[in-house]
């Protein structure tokens, strides 16, 4: 006897799934200094030229695109998710200057040095 395997119907197309983010997230190590937040980011295959870094209020935001080679023998080996270029969006707070950041790549190491902000003696009041 034959038995008749039916395909499966999905009830709604799975577009979320299939979908993959334009951006990966690098892996970073955030240290904490007396007078300053240091972000070590690692980024292989970023040129410094590239990289953006963007801050809106107590927000930062890194953005490193990758220098995509294509090679004459390129065949599709499931590396396009590799690829991505690097976004790092982090929330580090209001104490930090962020006017006074240095940002320095070098061995796909992207160091971004955040002064923190003097602390504002009170004022004394005079009798």
């Amino acid at each position: 006897m034959h038995q008749i395997i039916r395909s499966l119907k999905r009830s709604r197309p799975s577009t979320g799934l299939a979908r993959i983010a334009a951006f990966r997230q690098p892996h970073y190590d955030c240290r904490e200094k007396a007078d300053a937040l240091v972000l070590v980011i690692y980024v292989p295959g970023v040129d410094a030229a590239g990289v953006d870094i963007e801050t809106s209020g107590p927000d930062i935001t890194i953005t490193a695109p990758r220098s995509h080679l294509v090679r004459a023998n390129w065949r599709a080996l499931h590396l396009e998710p590799v690829q991505r270029d690097y976004r790092l969006r982090l929330r580090l707070g209001f104490s930090l200057d962020y006017d006074a950041l240095h940002a320095e790549l070098q061995d796909a190491v992207l160091t971004v040095t955040i002064p923190k902000k003097s602390a504002v003696p009170a004022t004394s009041v005079a009798a």
